[in-house]
């Protein structure tokens, strides 16, 4: 379904040139659940971030179901991005001014969709990853915990075949990363999205893995 064929990286500054990935080579299936662990700084981000179309890669390819997107001009990566991919970044990347419903109806405004269903289908992932009736709360109303689900409501809003997880346990207590991590579980049991998980911690990894038929890559 998925496949990065010899995918380099490289970042340049007027006087710097960093490689954050050197020819890596990798395969995702079709409802595969995927664990990339790794420290800081070893480009878990920047291979999620090419995954998901947020950044272009050096050289290499990157092969969605059997299509190069070496010609991809940026309509490709529109459609790509609003229709495929549901992104849970690490920093949550809500809109502050915005209540929780309008936070997550914004993914469907950009594909499109009109009003009322918008508003309906937003509800319903809201109350899938439990806010329900908490719809006109602004972000810093919630707990981090309560904001990290909201990402994730909007994440699988727009039904997208693979999910992209940005350290998703990050800053998070005990308690709270423990309540996220069977929400990723769940959300891999409802929508059958190819999931895939980058992070540093290797407990996410292994409480997840206990519940989900799962393999785990180290870079």
């Amino acid at each position: 379904m998925l496949k990065l064929d010899k995918i380099t990286k490289i970042y340049k500054t007027a006087t710097l040139e960093v490689r954050a990935l050197d020819g890596i080579s990798l395969c995702f299936r079709k409802n595969e659940f995927v664990s990339i662990l790794g420290p800081s700084g070893c480009g878990k981000t920047t291979t999620l971030n090419i995954v998901g179309g947020l950044d272009h890669y050096t050289s290499g390819d990157l092969i969605i179901n059997n299509i190069s997107t070496k010609r991809y001009g940026d309509h490709d990566w529109d459609i790509y991005r609003n229709h495929k991919i549901g992104f849970i970044f690490q920093a949550y990347n809500l809109i502050p001014h915005e209540n929780i419903l309008e936070n997550v109806e914004l993914a469907l405004t950009i594909g499109g969709v009109k009003k009322e269903e918008r508003i309906q289908r937003a509800k319903a992932a809201l109350d899938k990853v439990g806010l329900a009736g908490m719809y006109t709360k602004k972000p810093n109303e919630l707990s981090g915990g309560m904001q990290k689900r909201v990402s994730f409501a909007r994440a699988i809003v727009t039904n997208p075949g693979i999910i992209l997880y940005d350290e998703p346990t990050a800053g998070l207590d005990p308690v709270s990363s423990t309540v996220i991590e069977d929400y990723i579980v769940r959300l891999k049991e409802e929508t059958n999205a190819t999931s895939i998980v980058v992070t540093h911690q290797m407990s996410t990894i292994t409480r997840t893995a206990d519940k989900v038929p799962s393999i785990w890559i180290s870079l």
